[in-house]
């Protein structure tokens, strides 16, 4: 007789696919027994999920120590982060080699690579425990973490952006100094809704709707006019979206804009990454993404190449 096969949980599966140590490269699965994840986020090559308990589990690669297990031994199991467990964990980011958790309590902790200060720790030393950056207090209640190539910002509930790590393209919003190991304030005068690090731009959301892109200026990836990319290093507007943006996602060469009534996208496109169709190889200007037009999507996210987006009825859709 065989095996008998495993009947998939209804909720709290979690599906992995592509290049992965996790499943020899093949599309897997997996859940918890007695618990649910509720947050996920993929790095270059590793995972932070954490669950309905408040727990921190992470796999993946760890020449830096990002998984913050306190070794740098590649992890292919979901394993949880003992140090942290009498925290209640609620938010992660994964950048390349670098990952970034907070804690219901308003504490950020930072674990992994640091060549450019991307930990916030005051150092450039990688880490491969995680370490609290001290800048934040109870007083910053987070609402959302990102992280980039060597970049790494948070979002407070009550719209201010901090950032820290990597400048060499301005991706952090500083016009004259290439990095910087302390999180800074990113302001524009107005309160800040959604952050999003890709590889070397970034791209915030305001409460008002409008979309802002920094960082390298290069494949139209900012969205902005020529005339504008000279002042790349600092957060500008980007003009030709009609509908106010609610989120924006950031890929290696790309950007995608979720508004109230669809998703443009912009930058390079050799891969298929922005949804226009086969010969769209780079636009600088916002483009909606027609095949999608009659789905009510509620969550965009891009790796470095690709994009995925979540529709209401909780399908998901990959580009």
């Amino acid at each position: 007789m065989g095996e008998p096969e495993e009947v998939v949980p209804d909720s709290g599966a979690v599906f992995t696919f592509g290049k992965t140590k996790f499943a020899e490269n093949n599309p897997s699965k997996f859940w918890f027994k007695n618990d649910m994840p509720i947050y996920l986020s993929c790095g270059d090559e590793h995972t932070a999920i954490i669950t309905g308990n408040n727990k921190l589990f992470m796999f993946g690669s760890n020449n830096w120590g990002q998984l913050g297990l306190g070794s740098k031994s590649t992890v292919n199991k979901p394993t949880c982060v003992k140090a942290l467990k009498l925290e209640k964990m609620k938010f992660a980011a994964c950048g390349r080699n670098h990952t970034l958790v907070s804690t219901e309590g308003g504490k950020v902790y930072a674990a992994g690579g640091n060549t450019e200060g991307q930990l916030g720790l005051g150092d450039t030393e990688e880490r491969n425990t995680f370490h609290l950056i001290s800048f934040f207090t109870s007083q910053h209640k987070i609402k959302q973490l990102s992280a980039g190539s060597n970049t790494s910002a948070a979002l407070t509930e009550d719209g201010e952006l901090f950032m820290w790590g990597d400048n060499s393209e301005g991706q952090i919003g500083l016009q004259n100094i290439t990095s910087i190991c302390v999180p800074h304030q990113v302001t524009i005068g107005k309160p800040i809704s959604w952050i999003s690090c890709g590889y070397y731009h970034s791209a915030f959301v305001t409460t008002e709707g409008e979309l802002y892109t920094f960082g390298e200026p290069e494949y139209g990836k900012l969205g902005l006019p020529e005339k504008l990319l000279i002042n790349h290093k600092v957060p500008q507007l980007v003009p030709g979206i009609p509908q106010k943006v609610i989120q924006v996602a950031c890929g290696g060469g790309h950007t995608v804009a979720l508004t109230e009534k669809a998703v443009y996208t912009f930058g390079l496109g050799q891969f298929g990454q922005l949804g226009l169709g086969t010969f769209i190889f780079e636009t600088s200007e916002p483009k909606a993404v027609e095949n999608i037009k009659d789905k009510k999507i509620s969550y965009v996210c891009c790796g470095e190449n690709h994009t995925a987006l979540i529709t209401v009825s909780a399908t998901m859709n990959l580009i």
